[in-house]
């Protein structure tokens, strides 16, 4: 048996994977975020290791003979976000987490104190990144900077409850803008641009290596009397990827989660910063992949519910119902409600409903939410194709995959197939539990493999036109504003 943990921003999520590669249980305790000032974003530590131990009791309670198998921990966690500890690895204050903005300043300090950073880590400095949160740290709260004898990612931190070794992999440390990508090392001189040095990293291993083995009190509390050991892990993206199968060159996957992400594996290192394109390692060794991220997502619907008083269960009906008459004259939204990352790098930009009228009801506003999630993708996918990167056929995951109705809309929008697969929804964690196996000896080629597909969506030309036609009204009100439109 194979544990995966996905330290992801809502929830931990927990699976048991057994040597049939079926996932035989799972368990999730959920997470808060904390927003103490406008476009701040924290979580304490603390609360993800109580999580995360809360939710592996679960599964030790639930699965106790499979879960006395237990032979390897795989880590996933979400990207970019800043654990600082002093030199007793007490954490300092609350991580800063991946869509914080607060360090919009310190990434132009960063680019001009860092002339290589496009070129070296293969991404434009933005505010979710870890580095400039450090500048940031630096300038603001000083104290707390020149305390800090270690910065960890989210996944990592885990790790080092877990195992009492500071490490980390390829794919999530690509994310930091520490790394030199292409050669899947830290970076002497982007530390240095920020003040620090390998010696405030945690040393790197792949996603499939071992990084370390269960401490002996842990052991004792969840009933193992073998030693289990704890692979490199990757970043939530990667490791999702080797969860549905992405791991060859052109494979690639849509994720509607917290965020909206677009990944496609690729055999080399290819950035194309300038479209605000990311350019990261894979969780697999010798393998690179690109990817556009929207900031918002999934989030976009949960808002729109909790703004009208209703759930998905309830709104999604009721989009579904609409006449097509109807959505060719819904409002149009920009889902920026925590910025924007691709392809506008605006930490500013912000959501818009356009076109309100007496006629709009929540149903109209619900339809709009998600076509306006469909077209930050689109732009997206041009971002790939401008760096290079085609695809044909794309997997659909995260919790917006469960509506037939929004895979439609995206495969219709994107011109492009998609799929969606049994198991899809473990995601991270699965992808986690995968790396755990290879790192215990188990072969790529037969744990790596893509799950079967529950359902496929092709693209429809019904509404190609009025769609293109509202993909460019949702393109001119970002550019030139609303009032370009009358």
């Amino acid at each position: 048996m194979y544990l995966g943990i996905d330290l992801g921003t809502s929830e931990v999520k927990v699976v048991l994977l057994n040597e049939d590669n079926r996932v035989v249980a799972s368990a999730g305790v959920a997470l808060t975020v904390s927003r103490p000032h406008p476009r701040w974003s924290e979580q304490d530590p603390a609360a993800w290791w109580q999580a995360t131990c809360d939710a592996i009791d679960q599964l030790h309670a639930s699965h106790p003979a499979q879960f006395a198998e237990v032979r390897a921990i795989g880590l996933s966690g979400q990207m970019h976000g800043a654990v600082t500890l002093d030199a007793q690895d007490r954490v300092l204050r609350p991580a800063i987490l991946w869509n914080d903005m607060r360090a919009a300043d310190e990434c132009r300090e960063l680019t001009e104190r860092a002339p290589d950073l496009h070129a070296i880590a293969g991404n434009l400095a933005m505010p979710g990144f870890t580095a400039p949160k450090l500048l940031w740290l630096a300038k603001h709260e000083p104290n707390v900077f020149a305390q800090t004898a270690t910065v960890l990612l989210p996944k990592d931190y885990l790790r080092l409850r877990l195992t009492g070794e500071k490490a980390s992999d390829p794919s999530d440390a690509a994310g930091t803008l520490w790394l030199d990508v292409a050669k899947r090392d830290w970076s002497d001189e982007l530390l240095a641009a920020t003040n620090l040095s390998r010696a405030h990293m945690p040393r790197l291993v792949e996603g499939d290596a071992i990084s370390g083995t269960v401490r002996n009190e842990l052991k004792q509390r969840w009933g193992w009397t073998h030693e289990v050991i704890v692979a490199g892990g990757g970043g939530d993206n990667a490791a999702s990827a080797i969860g549905i199968g992405a791991t060859e060159p052109g494979d690639g996957f849509i994720s509607l989660g917290t965020s909206g992400v677009l990944f496609v594996v690729n055999d080399r290192y290819r950035p194309n910063p300038a479209s605000a394109v990311h350019a990261f390692c894979h969780a697999l060794p010798g393998r690179w992949h690109q990817m556009s991220v929207i900031l918002s997502a999934a989030s976009c619907l949960r808002w729109l519910c909790k703004l009208v008083g209703t759930d998905e269960a309830t709104l999604l009906p009721e989009v579904v119902a609409l006449p097509t008459a109807a959505l060719d004259h819904a409002p149009i939204f920009l889902p920026y409600l925590s910025g924007e990352r691709t392809p506008h790098n605006d930490p500013f930009a912000q959501g818009i409903f356009h076109g309100l009228t007496h006629a709009t009801d929540r149903a109209m506003l619900g339809y709009a939410v998600l076509e306006g999630v469909a077209f930050a993708l689109m732009d997206g996918l041009d971002a790939l194709h401008d760096a290079g990167t085609e695809v044909d056929t794309l997997s659909l995951m995260g919790g917006g995959a469960r509506s037939p109705y929004w895979a439609q809309l995206i495969a219709d929008i994107l011109n492009t197939r998609l799929v969606t697969h049994h198991g899809g929804e473990a995601g991270g964690a699965l992808g986690a539990a995968r790396l755990g196996w290879l790192a215990s000896g188990g072969v790529e080629a037969a744990i790596c493999e893509k799950p079967p597909v529950r359902a496929e969506y092709l693209p429809s030309n019904a509404r190609t036109e009025i769609l293109a036609r509202r993909l460019a009204q949702y393109r001119a009100i970002y550019r030139d504003g609303p009032g370009a439109l009358r």
